[in-house]
C-alpha cells in the first residue's frame, strides 16, 4: 500500500495580532506648549533688559518676587523676573491650549518659530547684549 496525498484548497482565517491604535491628537496642543514656553523665555529676557535699564522697574520686579517667593530678598529682582515669566508662560499656555487644542498645525513651522524665539531670548540675557540695550534705553 502506498500513502495517498490529498491536497486541499481550503484556507482558514487566522487572527493576527495588531498594534493598538492611538486616538488622534491634534498638533495644536504641541504648538500651544511650544509657543507658551517661548513666550515665557522671551518675558524673562525682556524683563531682564528693562530691569537693567530702570531702577524703578527693577524695584517693582523685586517687589513682585517678594510677594510669594520665600527668600526673595536674598536673590534680588531675579525672583520677580521668574515670577513674571511663570505667569506669562502659564497664562499663555492656558489661552493657547484652549484656542488650538482641536486644530491641526504645521509643527515644523512652529518648531522653527520656537527655536528663533529661544535664540532671541538667549541673546537678550547675554550680559554684553542686555547691558548695551539698557544703555541705549537710558541714553548713557
Amino acid at each position: 500500500m502506498t500513502p495517498t496525498v490529498v491536497e486541499t484548497t481550503e484556507r482558514k482565517a487566522v487572527d493576527v495580532a495588531s498594534t493598538p491604535t492611538r486616538p488622534w491628537v491634534p498638533s495644536g496642543i504641541a504648538a500651544a506648549a511650544l509657543a507658551s514656553a517661548m513666550f515665557g523665555m522671551l518675558t524673562l529676557a525682556v524683563v531682564n533688559v528693562f530691569t537693567n535699564a530702570s531702577k524703578g522697574f527693577n524695584a517693582w520686579v523685586h517687589w513682585v518676587g517678594k510677594l510669594w517667593m520665600p527668600g526673595a530678598e536674598g536673590i534680588g529682582p531675579y525672583s520677580g523676573k521668574e515670577t513674571l515669566a511663570l505667569v506669562v508662560w502659564l497664562g499663555s499656555w492656558i489661552v493657547l491650549h484652549a484656542a488650538l487644542r482641536k486644530k491641526e498645525m504645521d509643527l515644523s513651522r512652529c518648531l522653527l518659530v520656537f527655536l528663533v524665539g529661544v535664540g532671541i531670548a538667549t541673546t537678550l540675557v547675554w550680559p554684553p547684549v542686555f547691558g548695551y540695550l539698557a544703555e541705549l534705553m537710558t541714553g548713557h
